[in-house]
């Protein structure tokens, strides 16, 4: 697949402190695995082998040692380093020389889907040549990047956290960018949190009509990690399906013999 995988998983996760005071947000176990490892399952699903981490140099030993180059899971892990939170699209663009003008599905690492088409779907996605975002709906939206529509549902702007948001959907974690990308992250200027923002540039190719959304409805699950709340309540809805079903949700050694990527034996 002509597409590469990019985590975001850099960060002092200061609403996870104490904890992340020892370890890396990302490491923290959601139910019986790692966070990360949700994000990195999305990716190996769509089957993208290629894939970049960005990480801390603080945090660097504990993803090594954790995942290693990926060989263990049929796919290729390179570690990107960020060490300063200046922001998702500061992430994404310190990877612009390695991923070479490739296209790109940028993940956060605290970022969980679950559905049952989801394979499917979010492979139509990446296999659609258009830059494309996530909607979902949710109840308290003011929280997140609110997207608005105009009357015939096409997204016309994106508010990062209104105080009278215009509607109940908001841009999940993951996006899916064309090659040209690394062209528009360069106009960008950081925002008054001295940050490159995902949302100024998503509108800026909203501006450009060169942005798509596509809508999650009911039976998908979407939930990131980001409060200790929030690994409660993920943690929980984890446990209850593996229980109901007998089935792991993001086990990454299942889904890379599904792929074919390693043997029955390893």
């Amino acid at each position: 697949m002509d597409r590469v995988g990019i985590i975001l998983a850099g960060g002092y996760g200061t609403r996870l402190r104490p904890v992340t005071n020892s370890i890396s947000k990302h490491i923290i176990p959601i139910h019986d695995k790692p966070m990360i490892f949700y994000p990195l399952s999305i990716l190996m699903l769509m089957k993208i082998k290629k894939i970049f981490i960005v990480v801390t140099e603080k945090d660097f030993n504990q993803y090594e040692k954790l995942l290693g180059d990926g060989s263990n899971y049929g796919v290729k892990i390179n570690y990107i380093f960020q060490n300063e939170p200046l922001g998702i699209a500061d992430g994404l663009l310190k990877c612009e020389k390695y991923v070479k003008k490739q296209r790109v599905c940028l993940i956060l690492g605290d970022n969980i889907f679950y559905g049952s088409d989801l394979k499917l779907n979010f492979t139509k996605i990446s296999n659609t040549k258009k830059n494309t975002i996530i909607g979902y709906r949710v109840s308290k939206p003011e929280n997140y990047g609110v997207i608005n529509f105009d009357k015939k549902n096409k997204i016309t702007l994106i508010e990062e956290k209104p105080k009278k948001p215009k509607s109940n959907y908001v841009v999940t974690g993951i996006y899916f960018y064309e090659k040209y990308i690394f062209e528009y992250l360069k106009k960008l200027k950081p925002s008054k949190r001295n940050e490159l923002e995902i949302t100024d540039l998503n509108n800026l190719l909203i501006k450009k009509n060169k942005l798509n959304c596509k809508i999650f409805g009911r039976g998908y699950a979407w939930l990131d990690a980001g409060t200790f709340d929030d690994l409660i309540e993920t943690s929980r809805m984890i446990a209850t399906l593996e229980a109901r079903q007998n089935l792991k949700v993001a086990c990454l050694g299942e889904i890379a013999f599904n792929n074919k990527w390693i043997n029955k034996e390893k």
